[in-house]
Formats: structure tokens, C-alpha cells, sequence
């Protein structure tokens, strides 16, 4: 889009251009448009939108000198241009403009307004007191793009039942994997959104994460079971009620079924007279079915995975994969040992974060790893493969 000098204009970050495109898609149904002040109050309030629902008001606050000014002087019917990256990206038809607590947004979204919670200092930034409503066009092709492919993807695979999951897999460890085959047993295809989080997290690229979720879908799995699609993870999504969020997102996609561990954070499993419940009881007008599965573990006394709650050997014996402690691994250049992370994927991330770490490569193959005779030469990526299997080798240990 190029900018009209005629028309005020407005300026939006990427976070809010892809909420903003989630909407313009039909993916927050019944949400169509920006709300005006009495549907935001509402929504605050009831945390309900249409009979849907919807934990917090869908508006557009953005921050900054230029945009109070602008947002003070728009009137009714009023064109605005929408501005990302020094671009034009969309056009808002101005229904009116009001005050909000930016304080009181934070609270909504995150639960707390407390700046040591990750994410509410940095978000609090960004909102302005002053909020926009109306119809409004964007120009985002990824948001559009993914729904088309999983809309093709299913009339492909002539899939009755979807699931979903929603994963970081930062990184993807032998328990994610668990998890995928045992969706698979119960439905035809999988989606997987794969997040991809617009500020840097500290933890693996998106790229990376892709790739090495492509390796295992493409080398261990059926074909045409899996679809990898990218969830971009803005703020919006950070708060604690993600899993409310996420669940009327997949909905919309086209999903039945959204699968989630009994470990998430945002899942608030608790019992009340012996019966387990979650935050979405409180939430049953989302056309999606919910499917918990059970936190798996690896028993040293079973010598295999097992769900922990039907295990009979004490937590002592259990390995527990902890993303975070496995990549406090990687990050230093260590291989996870293989029942935490399967020696492919572990060997694609150590060659990408670590590239022309030895010396001399070819040397190393030559005297450490056995070989057929023939002189070849040899990637990072194959090196660390042999070389996890010379770990795996029990003959001396």
C-alpha cells in the first residue's frame, strides 16, 4: 500500500498489524472490527463477546507523541492510514475515539500490572490513553496465507477430525514427540502452531525451531499427517489467558480439537469434590473440544517414558523435560543425551549455533569416528550424529 498525503495517519508496530490481520480473517470470530467505547466496557467486564469468550477488548491504543495527536483530532467517518516499519499497511474508518486506563488494559491482558512480570513493563509501553475504533483493512499476506493452507490441507487429506497443538518446541524434545504420535492415534491430521514470538525470548530462532520440527515430521512420521504453520505470538497472547485465546483461534482455523499438557501455565487444573477442573470450564461456547494429556516422564526403574501419575517408581527415578534446563545444555554446546532430545535435532541446532567450531573436522572424523573405508567429506550436522552414537555405545560403561 502507499500512503495518501490527504489522510492523518496512524503508526502500529508488527504486534498490533497481526491482531489486527487475526481479526480482519474471521480467525476471533465473532470479533469483526474494533470495538467502540460501550462494546470494549462490556467486554472488559463480562469477559464475553456475542456469547463467545473473549477475555479482554479487542482496541487499538497505540503509544506516542504523534499518535495522541492524531488520535485527539480524528473525527467521525474520518480516513486514517495505518503506518508499520515506515510503510502504509491498512486504512481505519474512524466510528469514534475515547479514553482508556492503559494500567487497567495491562491488568486485563497479563492479570497484574506488576512491571517485574515479563511482559507487562515492555507492553505497557505501547498502549496509549487514547483508543480508535472502526472498520478497518490491512495488508498482512502470512495471517491469510496460513489459513489457506490449512483450508487446502484438510480438503487434501480428506481429514473428518483436526487436531491442533500449539507449540514453542524450543526445543523439541522426545516427550513432544510422544505427544504427537499419541494425537495421531485418535485423529487424521495434526496441525502444529508453531510459535514465532516478534521479541527475542532468549531461546532457540524460529527458523531453527522449524527446521528441526520439519526433521522429525518428515523422517519419522506418516506422510501428509502433519502441517507446521507459524503462530505469530504477539503480546495479546502472553497474558494468562492464552489457552482461552488459543483455543477460539484453532476454532476458527478449522480445528476440532486443541491438545494441551497438564503442565501449562495458563491451564489452572485444580479439584473441587474429586473432580478435575480447568479455566475452560468457565468458557464452553468455543466450538473446539479440549484434550488434556498427562505429563509424560523418563523412569530410570521403566527405562522408557511414562506418565507420571501412573508410574510406580518415586519422582527420584524420573527424568523431567524441563525446556528450559535442556537448552542451558545446548547454549554452552553440550549434546543433550538422546532420551532427552533425539540425536537429529540435537545435532541440526549445535551445528547452526556453533558453526566452524572445530579445527579441523576432517582430523576428528578420521580418528574418532568409524567410517566405511571410503574418504568423504563430512558436515558439522553428520559429525555430531556419530558422535551421539559413540555416546549411546554401552560396551565399556
Amino acid at each position: 500500500m502507499t500512503s495518501s498525503r490527504k489522510n492523518k495517519k496512524l503508526y502500529i508496530d508488527p504486534e498490533a498489524l497481526s491482531a489486527l490481520a487475526l481479526v480482519q480473517e474471521g480467525l476471533f470470530a465473532p470479533i469483526t472490527s474494533l470495538m467502540n467505547k460501550e462494546e470494549a466496557y462490556a467486554v472488559d467486564k463480562t469477559k464475553n463477546y456475542k456469547g463467545v469468550p473473549f477475555p479482554f477488548s479487542f482496541i487499538l491504543a497505540p503509544s506516542g507523541k504523534r499518535n495522541h495527536t492524531t488520535l485527539k483530532s480524528l473525527n467521525k467517518g474520518e480516513e486514517v492510514d495505518l503506518i508499520c516499519d515506515g510503510r502504509k499497511v491498512g486504512i481505519l474508518n474512524v466510528d469514534e475515539t475515547f479514553e482508556i486506563d492503559p494500567k487497567e488494559r495491562i491488568i486485563n491482558i497479563y492479570g497484574t500490572a506488576d512491571q517485574s512480570h515479563p511482559g507487562v513493563k515492555n507492553t505497557l509501553k505501547r498502549i496509549g490513553n487514547i483508543a480508535v475504533s472502526g472498520k478497518y483493512r490491512v495488508d498482512y499476506p502470512l495471517i491469510a496465507d496460513t489459513k489457506k493452507r490449512i483450508e487446502e490441507f484438510r480438503k487434501k487429506t480428506g481429514a473428518k477430525k483436526v487436531s491442533s497443538m500449539v507449540l514453542s518446541a524450543n526445543p523439541l524434545n522426545r516427550v513432544h514427540e510422544r505427544m504427537i504420535r499419541k494425537v495421531l492415534d485418535e485423529s487424521d491430521v495434526l496441525i502444529i502452531f508453531l510459535r514465532k514470538p516478534f521479541v527475542a525470548d532468549g531461546g532457540l530462532r524460529y527458523d531453527l525451531r522449524y527446521n528441526t520440527l520439519k526433521i522429525f515430521v518428515d523422517q519419522f512420521m506418516a506422510i501428509n499427517k502433519i502441517l507446521i504453520v507459524p503462530f505469530e505470538n504477539s503480546y495479546i497472547f502472553a497474558g494468562y489467558n492464552e489457552l482461552i485465546l488459543d483455543a477460539l483461534l484453532v476454532s476458527n482455523y478449522g480445528c476440532d480439537q486443541l491438545v494441551i499438557g497438564d503442565n501449562h501455565g495458563g491451564l489452572g487444573l485444580y479439584y473441587d469434590q474429586n473432580v478435575l477442573n480447568s479455566v475452560f470450564d468457565e468458557f464452553q461456547n468455543i466450538d473446539v473440544e479440549i484434550k488434556i494429556i498427562d505429563k509424560y516422564v523418563y523412569c530410570n526403574e521403566c527405562k522408557t517414558l511414562v506418565n507420571n501419575k501412573t508410574c510406580p517408581h518415586g519422582q527420584h527415578h524420573h527424568v523431567n523435560y524441563h525446556s528450559a534446563s535442556i537448552m542451558q545444555l545446548i547454549e554452552v554446546g553440550l549434546v543433550p543425551p538422546a532420551l532427552l532430545v533425539r540425536k537429529e535435532i540435537s545435532a541440526k541446532i549445535l551445528s547452526e549455533l556453533f558453526p566452524d567450531r572445530f579445527k579441523n573436522l576432517q582430523e576428528l572424523y578420521s580418528y574418532l569416528i568409524p567410517g566405511s573405508g571410503i574418504i568423504e567429506e563430512q558436515s558439522e550436522e553428520q559429525f555430531y550424529k556419530n558422535l551421539i552414537q559413540l555416546h549411546s555405545t554401552s560396551s565399556l560403561t
